[in-house]
């Protein structure tokens, strides 16, 4: 497997892990933005509401969910590329980074399943949750993001 494969592979793994972090940094925002409504008084509520729910629908099913798809499809490329292209075997993925950016990644796909679910919550009007506690956990893709980032990039050994 040519080294040149590999990098345009990593480019565009690169690329949607960016627009998936994108969703999922604006997302919880979205969600806040339409818990604080309650206190609006109405048409404008409604109004209001209706709106950031399309947006909500539409971020997740037009960035976010393709975005992930693409996400983990050019990561598995990576690794058959590494394991098979690069002959570095199977042993490969239980190298101390690798295990961390895998874990960072099932965690990242977990908060995704989380606001997906948050999501079909809303529109049902049965969510609990508030706009503080959607301020409060929104970073915390870019949290996940930052541990899989240093991960790769430093590729840390015990």
């Amino acid at each position: 497997m040519s080294i040149g494969v590999f990098e345009i592979v990593r480019g565009l793994h690169i690329l949607a892990v960016i627009a998936w972090m994108a969703g999922m940094l604006f997302l919880p925002r979205l969600y806040a933005y339409d818990a604080e409504q309650a206190d609006k008084a109405e048409p404008l509520r409604s109004e209001m509401r209706g709106l950031l729910r399309v947006w909500q629908r539409r971020l997740l099913k037009i960035i976010i969910n393709p975005s992930m798809i693409a996400a983990w499809a050019f990561g598995a490329w990576m690794i058959a590329i590494h394991v098979y292209g690069f002959g570095e075997g199977w042993g490969f993925l239980a190298q101390p980074w690798m295990a961390t950016k895998l874990l960072a990644v099932t965690a990242l796909s977990g908060w995704h399943g989380f606001l997906a679910g948050e999501l079909k919550r809303i529109a049902a009007g049965t969510s609990t949750r508030s706009g503080r506690f959607w301020r409060m956990t929104n970073e915390i893709p870019f949290l996940i993001a930052v541990i899989a980032v240093m991960s790769v990039t430093t590729q840390w050994t015990f």
